[in-house]
């Protein structure tokens, strides 16, 4: 059976997903629809952004044999500093917010946007109230 692997907010299986205790591998033709991140002769690439697989860790980043090509998804989010998680099977990954985006979004002090209903059911978000005070009150019961 496949992992289920929760990639920021995308989740997804791949059928070439391997677990083996701590890495998971995953083929570079699915790694796209998994992570956003794909294989390229120039290293790990996503939009304008390409990481090169440094020839000391290649080994542990990328596997090569029978004519196609795997990428070890937790070793890379290791050495991009992404936090991840599994289950103790290997059946369920979570790969999070890399720490250089949460970084920046520390920095910006702006809130990300998000969508509550109140006690009517109106939705509201947060972006709509911009440039105004905002108060938000949490509470939980546990």
């Amino acid at each position: 059976m496949s992992p289920t692997i929760l990639y920021q907010e995308a989740v997804t299986t791949a059928e070439s997903a391997r677990a083996k205790g701590d890495d998971l591998w995953i083929s570079a033709g699915e790694l796209p629809a998994v992570s956003g991140w794909e294989l390229k002769p120039e290293g790990i690439c996503r939009d304008e952004i390409c990481v090169p697989v440094p020839p000391d860790r290649a080994a542990s980043l990328v596997e090569r044999k029978d004519g196609g090509s795997a990428v070890n998804l937790a070793e890379f989010a290791r050495y991009m500093g992404q936090p991840y998680a599994r289950d103790a099977a290997g059946s369920v990954w979570c790969f999070g917010t890399p720490s250089e985006e949460q970084r920046a979004a520390l920095e910006s002090l702006d809130a990300p946007d998000f969508a509550l209903p109140d006690l009517g059911g109106a939705v509201h978000r947060l972006s709509d109230l911009r440039g105004k005070k905002v108060l938000l009150a949490l509470w939980a019961s546990w």
